[in-house]
């Protein structure tokens, strides 16, 4: 007999001395979730991690009832930042043993970077740690580079070198290349952009102690679409993508950028800093232009961006922008289809116009709270002046979704993994 605690799932309604509409009962092997014909995936979700508040730290899942996507529900309530590894999902008609397997590599990755320190997760180890992540899974195909402190001058990425001068710790582009063509001047079919961003002190612009606490999660947008890419690769993805993470530390110091600093991009574009802390869209611009240098049709760029997004979609759903209305449209239904949340705000090219500056061709945001009203479609209308096409091809995820600072009845404090699946669908489906 196993001396793991079974959880096993059932379509019966709980005996009644466990009370009204219970979802779970338990015997002395363990525990039953019973399932209820609304919510479902998420009240299974609620029991794994009901189940993992009792203190129990590894459980056996077992039964024909579980399927690939209920099994997945469990882990993701279950598992905790100190536990990343404690359920082993059963072998039954219902489930694909292999893609939870897959799902569960780039999981707890994703969430080994996003809940590290600052002090372990730096610019150049994030980008290390991602590059030697990708080449694990396909050594023979993956190549990469890291251009790090002053080299990125040279090469014209003027946003992440500002953001990242103030630290002691040098800011750092990767660009990794994962090409199982064979053909080495095969077409990019895709670009990845990742905000990687490992603390973020909100610089001169400085945030609260407690605005600060959590802001080593800032560079989640890096750690979802490295993850995004292991799992489309695990999934057999055969298509020529690039990846590129833009990643510094924001903080203060006599190097750092300042207030009324102007900065001139590679394409020309000039941009007044009236917040340090807007430091996120800064470094996204040089990685989306070098995404653009690759000529892929597909671009994608994901980052912990503006707390307005939180306040117009709240932490269950990431939000999504783009000019092209068709591809924002295929986005939410792959989002759907892999069973994130996603919801779609507006972003019009009229949006690149709403941070004026009279010293620069636009400011990086506005200068007050927050960034005065629709911050988050501002911000993405101030990516978007760095795509080319305008914006065909293009989508951007503000990833409300990816970070919880304390637990709640689905989640662990910390990350949640969520827009992992999307960009790995969108992946496949639009490479």
């Amino acid at each position: 007999m196993s001396e793991k605690f079974v959880v096993q799932l059932s379509e019966q309604a709980a005996a009644s001395h466990w009370g009204d509409n219970a979802s779970l009962s338990f015997n002395e092997r363990g525990a039953t979730v019973h399932l209820s014909e609304q919510e479902t995936l998420k009240n299974v979700q609620k029991a794994g991690r009901t189940i993992a508040i009792q203190g129990i730290k590894n459980v056996e899942l077992a039964g024909d009832a579980w399927c690939t996507e209920s099994q997945w529900a469990f882990y993701q309530g279950f598992v905790t930042p100190k536990s990343l590894n404690g359920v082993d999902f059963v072998d039954n008609a219902q489930s694909d043993i292999k893609e939870l397997t897959h799902l569960k590599t780039s999981a707890i990755w994703a969430r080994e970077m996003v809940n590290g320190t600052a002090d372990d997760i730096y610019p150049e180890s994030l980008a290390e740690k991602a590059a030697e992540f990708i080449q694990s899974l396909a050594p023979e195909h993956v190549s990469y580079q890291i251009i790090k402190g002053d080299a990125l001058l040279e090469q014209q990425w003027i946003g992440i070198h500002a953001v990242g001068r103030g630290s002691v710790r040098p800011p750092v582009l990767l660009e990794l290349d994962y090409n199982p063509t064979g053909d080495e001047n095969a077409p990019v079919s895709a670009a990845l952009v990742g905000k990687g961003i490992t603390f973020d002190s909100g610089g001169y612009s400085i945030k609260s102690s407690e605005g600060m606490l959590g802001m080593k999660c800032d560079m989640g947008g890096a750690a979802t679409v490295t993850a995004g890419l292991a799992l489309a690769i695990n999934r057999g993805i055969e298509k020529r993508i690039k990846l590129f993470l833009c990643c510094a530390e924001n903080l203060i110091s006599g190097h750092a950028y300042k207030l009324g600093d102007i900065l001139t991009y590679k394409n020309g574009t000039t941009v007044e800093i009236v917040n340090t802390d807007a430091e996120g869209r800064l470094v996204l611009a040089d990685g989306l232009m070098a995404a653009g240098e690759t000529g892929a049709p597909l671009i994608i760029d994901a980052a912990t961006l503006t707390g307005a997004a939180l306040v117009a979609v709240g932490q269950e759903y990431n939000a999504l922008f783009a000019l092209d209305k068709e591809l924002v449209r295929e986005v939410e239904s792959f989002a759907s289809q892999e069973m994130e949340a996603a919801w779609p705000l507006p972003l019009e090219k009229w949006h690149q116009q709403n941070c004026p500056s009279p010293y620069a061709d636009t400011a990086n945001s506005r200068a007050q709270k927050g960034g005065g009203y629709g911050g988050a479609s501002n911000a993405a209308g101030f990516l978007s002046r760095f795509v080319p096409n305008d914006g065909k091809g293009w989508v951007h995820i503000d990833l409300a979704a990816a970070f919880n600072m304390g637990s709640t009845s689905q989640w662990a404090a910390g990350a949640t993994t969520q827009g992992m699946r999307t960009v790995a669908r969108t992946l496949q489906e639009k490479a």
